[in-house]
């Protein structure tokens, strides 16, 4: 169903891709998914080839040289992240959980949640993905954004957790609200006002 109500946009950004011939469409990478075993992540191409060897490596920076003209577009709108649906449909994910990282951002994670944030699928949104939709401002305005992006992941360790808690048809309806309602108007903080018992954010 979702690939058939998407697929005008998901057919704009493929012709978008191939007119440009900047890169190829799709871009696939190993993530860590269900009980901590990998799989091959479907996602629109976004930057320029061979990207995770160049500059900051797994760290994507705001304004980063690496990100193609289009691809800015697609990330900002998050359309980036629709080939995923193919992942859903495999049933290599959901549409919300935990997102899939590369393993050398998983083992950034403490080990408390390296053994259970898998327990469940990871998902296309989250609420870690969520509350932290401005990590890629966070990890660019740091200093040091490697340590930047080290001091972030306990927490959003800590908020995936909470959301295994928590997890139920009605907090996934509310996640996929809040999703498409952060893209509409970005700087909201409507998740907070809703779950008013999130662990807090330490910085």
């Amino acid at each position: 169903m979702a690939l058939i109500l998407l697929s005008p946009i998901i057919i704009f950004a493929i012709l978008v891709l191939l007119l440009t011939g900047e890169h190829e469409v799709f871009y696939f990478q190993n993530r860590m998914g269900y009980k901590n075993r990998l799989f091959k992540i479907w996602k629109f191409a976004t930057m320029i080839k061979n990207s995770p060897n160049m500059g900051t490596g797994e760290i994507t920076l705001r304004h980063d040289p690496r990100v193609t003209k289009f691809g800015k577009l697609l990330r900002i709108t998050k359309i980036n992240e629709l080939p995923q649906i193919i992942n859903v449909f495999k049933g290599d994910m959901s549409i919300v959980g935990p997102r899939p990282l590369m393993e050398v951002s998983f083992k950034v994670y403490p080990n408390r949640v390296q053994q259970v944030i898998y327990n469940c699928k990871p998902g296309i949104t989250g609420i870690g993905s969520l509350i932290f939709r401005d990590e890629e401002k966070l990890i660019s305005d740091a200093e040091d954004p490697k340590a930047m992006y080290a001091r972030i992941y306990p927490y959003k360790g800590d908020l995936e957790l909470w959301y295994q808690k928590k997890a139920s048809l009605y907090t996934d309806f509310m996640i996929i609200f809040l999703t498409a309602w952060s893209i509409v108007v970005p700087k909201n903080t409507l998740a907070h006002k809703i779950y008013k018992d999130l662990p807090l954010r330490p910085f």
